[in-house]
């Protein structure tokens, strides 16, 4: 017999604020003797808002399929409510593909953490755009791609990437890829890209954002985490930290400091995408802790 933890399903709902939303959602599960082991709710304004709720919850044994299960639910609950809604079986285990160039901390983060055992998720395949760090995911296991950047920019190199990435990952994650996706590339893959960036957004756009940090004498720096839309780091912001600096500090010291809030905070920000916690509404995000 399945386990608890094989058992386990999440279903994510965005609709229109209004009452018995909540109970028709648990009713429906109830009625198939599947037990609410959390749920969580949010109202951008109870007199007809938006209503995003997460549910997560243990099927019975046997369980419905899925398939089935899907098809009920729209059926009996999303239609009358007007629901957008996904519905995830964890048993279902993800798979993501991580882009990087030179520097290794937030590349090794998640790897460290998928060894762990904290990750929902298992790693299909690093790409770089350099080989340095092929002898570090190798050592992982963890199949190493090198797609450079040629002359010819970035087309080639995103149709090759395109080619390794083919059924093979439902999340792409940026660990200082440093490099600017174009927007037919992003649009396979909607809200499904996960870009560190190195300031707190939107302070700091673009390239070199502890220089400019630096420049402006700023007593805090950041790192961002954020789904990657058309516009350079403008995308729904996921997760984000901060540390105090002064004037006694120099780039480098800020690249340094950096580094530690870069790979926790794309950490974090995966883990959340992972377990399907997070709502994207417009350009923000509903993320559930």
């Amino acid at each position: 017999m399945p386990s608890p933890l094989d058992r386990r399903a999440c279903l994510l709902i965005t609709c229109r604020d209004g009452p018995g939303i909540v109970a028709a959602a648990t009713s429906f599960l109830f009625a198939r003797g599947a037990n609410v082991t959390d749920l969580q709710q949010h109202s951008t304004d109870p007199d007809g808002g938006t209503f995003f709720m997460r549910l997560e919850f243990v099927l019975p044994e046997p369980s419905p399929e899925p398939a089935e299960l899907s098809a009920r639910f729209q059926a009996e609950v999303a239609e009358r409510f007007g629901m957008q809604w996904r519905l995830r079986h964890f048993r279902d285990r993800r798979r993501f593909a991580v882009l990087v160039s030179t520097e290794d901390h937030a590349l090794l983060e998640l790897l460290w953490g998928w060894k762990r055992g904290e990750l929902a998720a298992e790693p299909a395949l690093v790409v770089g755009n350099h080989p340095d760090l092929r002898s570090a995911v190798e050592w992982f296991g963890v199949p190493f791609e090198h797609v450079p950047i040629g002359p010819e920019g970035m087309a080639p190199a995103e149709a090759r990437l395109l080619e390794l990435l083919e059924g093979r990952a439902d999340l792409l994650v940026l660990a200082r890829y440093m490099r600017v996706l174009s927007e037919g590339f992003v649009r396979r893959f909607p809200s499904r890209i996960i870009n560190i960036h190195h300031s707190f957004l939107p302070a700091f756009l673009g390239a070199e954002p502890y220089r400019q940090a630096h420049e402006r004498g700023v007593k805090l720096v950041g790192a961002t985490a954020h789904y990657v839309v058309a516009d350079l780091d403008a995308g729904p912001i996921i997760e984000q930290d901060v540390t105090r600096v002064s004037h006694r500090q120099s780039v480098a010291d800020l690249k340094a400091l950096g580094r530690a809030l870069e790979r926790q905070v794309l950490a974090r920000a995966v883990k959340l995408h992972l377990e399907e916690r997070i709502l994207v509404h417009g350009n923000k995000t509903v993320v559930f802790g």
